[in-house]
Parts: structure tokens; C-alpha cells; sequence
């Protein structure tokens, strides 16, 4: 497995592989890995003829008070598990290289940003939309894992994808779950064994939801408002959002049907957390 650092070594790799025809795997990714991650290098494995996946803290994704500083990355660590899982190349490269000094091109996708992660987090996804357009440029890859867990980042990316014409299909693998329900997540690393335990809120919430739905309910304000009950029950939980909209376009239905995002963002203690399912009414 090869460790890049350099924009100008992953071109050269890339140029090499095209040259003999090799489909390539890409899996974006902010390090810290878990078998949520690890789920998505596997199906790259299982796809495509070279997976490369990327370690890269994205600084513009942080809004003013979040995590940057504090975010966890072990790159040796990171290494090991990728060579274990059939990844081919980890490139990683510094915030130097990525944005070198005076840096001043974004790309941003309107609407679909203005709501649930992106009206909590302004800028949030002007950054994850900018970042993954410089690494999708570099590694050129057939085509992009991602989680159902960032349902909304998954949604934006296909739309930038599918606007911009870029030539790569964006495949989405289902959320890997620990046993008892919680969503894997390198910011589960922040939480207490108390907190741990109060998270698995979210999991509750989703699936009260899904069950009401499938007894037959059918009145959105009367699922939400069962969902923030529920998660207003646990003292460490304090809900960012709870919101039912359609897919692909992000509305507020006016009616529950066809396919359908339940999503939910809530912090246990001082660590925010995501989860979603998606539904078909």
C-alpha cells in the first residue's frame, strides 16, 4: 500500500493507472476510521481495480467554536486499517498543499445547503462541496463511496456531480451500526461511557418514527413531535434538529409519500451527533 502526500504524486499515480485502464475506488474521508469507513473501502475493493482513499481534517468545513483543533486523527493507525482492508493508496495530504496562501475559489451548491446540518452549521457544506471537488480533480476516480449516515452531504455531492458534469458516479453504502443501534462515528470517540449510552436516543427516535409510519401515520407533526418527546426524555440530549423532508429535493412534503429522509441531530453533552433513515411511503 502506498502512503501520498503530494498533489503532484497522486496525479502521477493516477495518470499511470489510466494509462493501463484501471478503474479506480475513492473513498473521501476525514480519518480516524471505523468499520463505517472500512464498510466502504471493501465495496471499493469489491468495484473498481484501485481504491484510494483520502485523510484530510478539512479545515473550511469548521465553523468558528467546532472541532477542528480537537478532531481525532491517528495516521498510523489509519495506514494499518486501510492496508488490512484492501485499500490500495492513502493520500493525505497537509492543509498546505490543499489550500496553499492566498487560497480563494469555493464551489457551493445553493438550496439544498439551507437546511437541517447547513442551517446549523452555516459554511459547512460550502467547505465539504469545495474540498471533495479538489480531491475528485486529483484522484479522478469511476467512482465515490459514501455513507447514508451524511444522507444530506450524500445528496448535495450527487447534485454537484450531476450539475457540474463530472465524469464518476457517487455510490451510496448503507449506515453500519453498532449492535445496539448507535451510528458509527469518529465523534463517538468524544463521548462518556454515560454519554455513550444517552446516544443511542437518535436510534430510538428514528425507529419510533419508521414504526408509526409503518402502523399507517401519516401526520408529520404528530411523528416530529413523538421523536422530540422521546429525545427530550434523556437529560444529556439536546435536539439541534428533528425534520422529515423528501428526497432527492430536501421540501417539507405536504404530504407523507414516496421516498422520505428522517433525519435528527442532537447533542449529548457537548458532542454533536447525526442519524437518519430513509423510508419509502
Amino acid at each position: 500500500m502506498q502512503l501520498i502526500h503530494s498533489i503532484n504524486e497522486m496525479r502521477s499515480l493516477v495518470r499511470e493507472l489510466r494509462s493501463r485502464g484501471t478503474t479506480i475506488g475513492f473513498v473521501p474521508t476525514m480519518g480516524y476510521w471505523h468499520e463505517g469507513h472500512l464498510a466502504l473501502m471493501r465495496e471499493a475493493k469489491n468495484k473498481t481495480g484501485f481504491v484510494v482513499a483520502s485523510i484530510f481534517v478539512n479545515p473550511l468545513q469548521f465553523g468558528v467554536g467546532e472541532d477542528y483543533e480537537e478532531y481525532p486523527r491517528d495516521l498510523e493507525r489509519d495506514t494499518a486499517l486501510a492496508e488490512k482492508s484492501g485499500v490500495d493508496a492513502v493520500f493525505a495530504p497537509s492543509v498546505k498543499e490543499m489550500y496553499p496562501q492566498a487560497y480563494s475559489t469555493f464551489v457551493e451548491v445553493e438550496k439544498l445547503t439551507d437546511k437541517l446540518c447547513g442551517k446549523s452549521r452555516p459554511g459547512h457544506f460550502r467547505g465539504v462541496t469545495t474540498v471533495v471537488t479538489k480531491l475528485f480533480n486529483i484522484v479522478q476516480p469511476d467512482i465515490a463511496f459514501f455513507g447514508q449516515k451524511d444522507a444530506q452531504q450524500v445528496i448535495v455531492l450527487q447534485k454537484m456531480v450531476t450539475d457540474l458534469n463530472m465524469n464518476l458516479k457517487i455510490e451510496i453504502v448503507p449506515t453500519v451500526r453498532e449492535p445496539d443501534g448507535l451510528a458509527m462515528s469518529s465523534r463517538n470517540s468524544y463521548l462518556s461511557p454515560e454519554e455513550r449510552k444517552a446516544a443511542l436516543v437518535l436510534y430510538h427516535s428514528l425507529s419510533a418514527a419508521k414504526k408509526m409510519i409503518d402502523s399507517g401515520e401519516r401526520n408529520i407533526e404528530a411523528i416530529k413531535e413523538e421523536m422530540r418527546l422521546l429525545i427530550n426524555r434523556e437529560p444529556l440530549a439536546r435536539i439541534d434538529y428533528v425534520e422529515i423532508l423528501s428526497v432527492p429535493d430536501l421540501e417539507e412534503p405536504e404530504s407523507l409519500k414516496g421516498k422520505t429522509l428522517i433525519a435528527v441531530a442532537v447533542f449529548i453533552g457537548r458532542t454533536r451527533l447525526i442519524d437518519n433513515m430513509v423510508v419509502e411511503v
